[in-house]
C-alpha cells in the first residue's frame, strides 16, 4: 500500500490562502450582489395606479433627471420617486435632524442633539403647518409623499445604510417633508439665539470703549446694495490688563476663519449688460459638503407651456430651491439678518412663575420621549411661555424665552412653489414675505432684463425695541405685532448700475438695515471683491460670471501679506518663510505655501491680541467663544497689528513685536508637524477635500467606497471662490432665463448616493475643476415611464 502523502507547511498554507480568499471573494460577490438590489429603477414602465397624466423620466449620464407629463401633481409625484430612489436615507436624516428622532436611528451619540431640538416641537409644527395649507398645495404635497413611498416600496432592497445600522425605513409623511425646511432653519440660523446671547453680554460686560472697538457695526471692507461702508474703528483708552486678575491664566482659542459661515454668493446683471437683453444671473450656496450633496438636480415641464423649471432641488420636497422657469431665474443667499429674540424672563420667588403683560402665568410645560435605539428612552421637560419656548438662560442665569419665526405658520410652507408660475422680476419680488424659508437675499432676473433683491421669508414688525439686545417683555412695551407685508419689505430694483450682488454681509443701510437687524453679517470683503468684480467689466457672458464665482485672488489679505514681508525683512533664520510669502502669487492656490502662511498668521494673531477678552469673558461665561461673534474684528486685528497699542498688548508677551513672532512661529510650528520640508507645504496640504458620507464619522470603512477623491482644492473664505476641506460651494449655476441652452451647473459629489450607481460622483470633477457644464438635461441615457 502507499504511504498516505504528508501535508507540508507550504500546502498547507497555500490551501488556507486560498480558501480565505475564496470565502472571501464569496463575501464580496453577496454583499455586491445584496447593494445592487437597492439601485434605482432607471428604464422601462412602472404602472403606480396614483397619477392623473402618465410620467416620463428622462434622464442623461449625470442622473440629470427631466419630468414630462401634462399634470403637475403627477409630476410632483415622479419627484419623490426619484428622490425616495436615490436619496432616501439623506430625506430621512433631514426630518429626524429637526424631528430630534436622530437616537432612534443611531443610538445614544445622538441624544445630545435631540435633547437640544426637542425643545422646538418641530413634528407638531409641521402637522400644523401642513394642515394650514391651501388645498392645493396639500393636494401636490400628498402626490409627491405617495411618490417617495412608492419609489422606497420599488427598491429591490432597503438602501444599503440601513442595513448597516440594523433599521428598517419608515414611510413618508407629509410633515417629514415641512421638516426638511426645519432642517435647513437649523443650518442657517441659530435655534438658540447664540449670536444675541454672546453679543448682549458683550455689550454688558465690556467696557464700552473696548467693545465697539472689538465688535464695530462695519468698515472699509463693506459693500452694500444701499448705503455706504463704515469709518474706521476708534482706539480705546482702557487698558486691555485691567480686565485681567493678578492669577489669571490668559486662554487661548485657535481662532476659526470669520468667514466660514453657512452662507452663499449671489449676483445678477441686468439686460443692458448683456448680449441678448436678457438678466444674467450667478448663484453659489455655501454648505457642509458630503456625499450626497445636499441638492438634486431636476427639471419638470410646467404644465400648460412649453417650458421646464430647472435647478436644485432638496430631497424631501416637491420645490425647485433654486433655478429658472423660463422666464424668471432666482437664487439665495442666507441674509445674516435677526429674524429671531431672546427674551429674559421675570420670575416669582419660587421661579414657578413668569411675569407677563397680564401679570404672573405659570409655564406650559410638555414631556417630550425620545426614542434610543439600544437603550431606554429619554424624556424632556419642555418649559413654554406666551412667546416660545425656554432655551437657555443668560450670563446671569435668567433663563431665556425664544420668540423665532420658525415657530410661526408663516415660518414653514411650500409657497416657493409659485416661483414656477412667475412671469416677471417684480412678480418674483412681491413673493418675498410669503416664503416660509429660513430668511434669505432673494435675487432675481427675467428675460427681460429686470433685476431685483428682497429678503425671501417673513419679516417681523418690531414694536418698542429693535431686536439688537435681549430685553424683557414682561411690561408690554416690547413685542412682535405680526409680519411686514409686502409694500414694508426692503427691495431693489433695476438699479441704475445694472448690478446687484450679496455675499451674507450688509446688503442694506438705514431704515431697511433697522427693519433686518444683524445677527452677525459677514465680514464685507468677499461681497466687496465681486461687487469689484462686475464693476470692472460692462458687458457679460454665462461664463464671465463663472470666472467670478472661480475667483480666488487673495484680495482681502494683501496687507497681511506685506506686514508679514516687513516681518522678517532682513532676518535670516526667516529667509525661506520670507520667499514663499513674497512668492504667494496673490492667490488661494492649492500648490501656494505663502498663502497659506499668511492666512494662518493672520489668524494666530488674533489669536494671541483677542486672548485677554476670551479670558474676560470666560469668568461670566464657561467655554466663552469669539468664533460666533467676530464676523467684524478685522478691523480691530489690523489696527493692533498696524498701531501696536501698548494698552491692549496681551500681558503674556513683552511687546507687540514678541507677540508678532510667535504668532508667525506657531504656525510654521503647526505646518511642519507632518515632518514635509517648507517647500512642500502648500495650501492644497491644509485644504484637502474631505468629502465623506454622514455614517462614516462611526464607520470610516465607508470612506473605502463612498468618500470623494481627497484632492488639493484652491479657494479659501474672504473670496468668491469660498472653499474648505468639507465646506464650500454645494453648487455653482449661471443662468440667463429664456436662455437655458447656454446654462451652467455643477455640484459636488454628483446625484446619486449609492455607490454603485451610474451617476455616483458624475461631475464632481467639473466642480473641482470650475468646468461650465450645462445646467440642462443633455442626450437621455434612460427613460422610465409611471403610468
Amino acid at each position: 500500500m502507499a504511504e498516505p502523502r504528508t501535508l507540508t507547511l507550504p500546502r498547507l498554507l497555500f490551501r488556507i490562502v486560498t480558501i480565505v480568499a475564496a470565502l472571501l471573494l464569496l463575501a464580496w460577490l453577496a454583499v455586491w450582489l445584496w447593494m445592487r438590489q437597492s439601485l434605482p429603477i432607471l428604464e422601462g414602465t412602472l404602472d403606480t395606479g396614483e397619477l392623473q397624466a402618465p410620467v416620463t423620466i428622462r434622464r442623461d449620464a449625470q442622473g440629470v433627471a427631466q419630468i414630462d407629463s401634462t399634470d403637475r401633481n403627477s409630476s410632483a409625484f415622479a419627484l419623490g420617486f426619484l428622490h425616495a430612489q436615490e436619496r432616501f436615507f439623506q430625506m430621512d436624516l433631514l426630518r429626524r435632524n429637526s424631528a430630534g428622532e436622530l437616537a432612534e436611528l443611531v443610538g445614544p451619540a445622538a441624544l445630545k442633539h435631540d435633547r437640544a431640538v426637542r425643545v422646538h416641537q418641530f413634528r407638531k409644527r409641521a402637522e400644523r403647518n401642513v394642515a394650514a395649507m391651501p388645498p392645493a398645495q396639500r393636494q401636490l404635497l400628498a402626490q409627491y409623499v405617495k411618490g417617495v413611498n412608492y419609489g422606497l416600496q420599488h427598491l429591490g432592497a432597503k438602501p444599503w445604510e440601513y442595513a448597516l445600522l440594523g433599521q428598517e425605513p419608515q414611510p413618508w409623511t407629509a410633515a417629514d417633508s415641512m421638516l426638511t425646511l426645519f432642517s435647513m432653519y437649523l443650518t442657517l440660523q441659530s435655534a438658540s439665539g447664540d449670536y444675541e446671547r454672546r453679543d448682549t453680554a458683550l455689550a454688558q460686560l465690556l467696557p464700552a470703549d473696548l467693545y465697539h472697538f472689538f465688535f464695530p457695526a462695519g468698515g472699509r471692507w463693506d459693500a452694500p446694495l444701499i448705503g455706504d461702508a463704515r469709518g474706521p474703528v476708534t482706539m480705546p483708552q482702557t487698558d486691555v490688563a485691567a480686565l485681567l486678575k493678578s492669577d489669571d491664566a490668559i486662554a487661548y482659542q485657535p481662532m476659526a476663519s470669520e468667514d466660514m459661515i453657512i452662507g452663499s454668493n449671489n449676483w445678477v446683471v441686468g439686460g443692458a449688460l448683456t448680449d441678448d437683453g436678457s438678466a444674467i444671473l450667478a448663484d453659489d450656496m455655501h454648505l457642509g459638503l458630503t456625499v450626497p450633496n445636499i441638492w438634486y438636480r431636476a427639471s419638470w415641464r410646467i404644465p400648460g407651456t412649453d417650458r421646464y423649471q430647472r435647478g436644485a432641488t432638496l430631497p424631501g420636497g416637491p420645490i425647485a430651491v433654486v433655478g429658472s422657469n423660463g422666464l424668471v431665474a432666482w437664487g439665495f443667499t442666507n441674509t445674516g439678518g435677526d429674524w429671531s429674540d431672546l427674551i429674559p424672563l421675570e420670575l416669582n420667588e419660587d421661579g414657578s412663575q413668569y411675569r407677563t403683560p397680564d401679570g404672573w402665568r405659570d409655564f406650559d410645560i410638555d414631556e417630550e420621549r425620545i426614542a434610543v435605539k439600544g437603550a431606554e428612552p429619554d424624556t424632556l421637560e419642555v418649559r413654554k411661555t406666551i412667546w416660545g419656548p425656554v432655551v437657555g438662560k443668560d450670563y446671569q442665569g435668567r433663563p431665556l424665552a425664544f420668540r423665532w419665526v420658525a415657530h410661526d405658520i408663516q415660518g414653514c410652507n411650500l409657497n416657493l412653489l409659485r416661483m414656477e408660475g412667475v412671469k416677471s422680476a417684480k412678480e418674483a419680488l412681491d413673493l418675498g414675505p410669503a416664503l416660509g424659508i429660513p430668511h434669505q437675499n432673494l435675487v432675481v432676473g427675467d428675460r427681460d432684463g429686470h433685476i431685483g433683491w428682497t429678503v425671501a421669508g417673513a419679516i417681523p414688525r418690531r414694536v418698542g425695541f429693535d431686536g439688537s439686545r435681549s430685553a424683557s417683555w414682561a411690561d408690554g412695551s416690547r413685542r412682535w405685532d405680526g409680519y411686514l407685508g409686502v409694500d414694508e419689505q426692503p427691495r431693489v430694483y433695476d438699479p441704475p448700475s445694472h448690478r446687484i450682488w450679496t455675499a451674507n454681509a450688509r446688503t442694506m443701510d438705514g431704515k431697511f438695515l433697522s427693519i433686518m437687524g444683524n445677527q452677525g453679517y459677514a465680514l464685507g470683503a468677499r461681497q466687496q471683491q465681486i461687487r469689484d468684480d462686475l464693476m470692472a467689466r460692462d458687458h457679460f457672458t454665462e461664463k464671465d460670471l463663472l470666472a467670478i464665482q472661480l475667483d480666488d485672488r487673495a484680495v482681502f489679505l494683501q496687507r497681511w501679506q506685506q506686514a508679514l514681508m516687513q516681518l522678517v525683512d532682513g532676518n535670516a533664520n526667516y529667509r525661506d518663510v520670507r520667499a514663499q510669502v513674497q512668492n504667494w502669487g496673490g492667490r488661494a492656490s492649492a500648490d501656494s505655501v505663502g498663502y497659506r502662511i499668511v492666512r494662518n498668521y493672520r489668524l494666530k494673531f488674533i489669536e494671541l491680541a483677542s486672548a485677554p477678552l476670551v479670558t474676560y469673558m470666560r469668568r461670566y461665561q464657561e467655554g466663552f467663544s469669539l468664533n460666533p461673534v467676530n464676523r467684524q474684528i478685522e478691523y480691530a486685528s489690523w489696527a493692533m497689528l498696524e498701531r501696536e497699542p501698548k494698552n491692549l498688548l496681551n500681558p503674556d508677551y513683552e511687546s507687540w513685536q514678541g507677540l508678532k513672532m510667535a504668532a508667525l512661529d506657531q504656525v510654521l510650528q503647526e505646518m511642519a508637524k507632518d515632518g514635509r520640508p517648507l517647500a512642500e507645504q502648500t495650501w492644497g496640504v491644509q485644504n484637502t477635500a474631505q468629502i465623506h458620507h454622514p455614517l462614516a464619522r462611526a464607520v470610516s470603512a465607508i470612506n473605502w467606497f463612498t468618500a470623494m477623491p481627497a484632492e488639493p482644492l484652491s479657494g479659501d473664505t474672504h473670496m468668491p471662490r469660498v472653499q474648505g476641506p468639507d465646506k464650500g460651494a454645494s453648487e455653482r449655476m449661471v443662468v440667463s432665463p429664456g436662455h437655458e441652452e447656454r446654462a451652467i451647473f455643477h455640484m459636488a459629489t454628483g446625484q446619486s448616493a449609492h455607490p454603485m450607481s451610474p451617476f455616483f460622483g458624475n461631475g464632481h470633477e467639473d466642480w473641482v475643476k470650475g468646468n461650465p457644464s450645462p445646467l440642462e438635461k443633455q442626450a437621455t441615457r434612460y427613460e422610465l415611464t409611471l403610468r
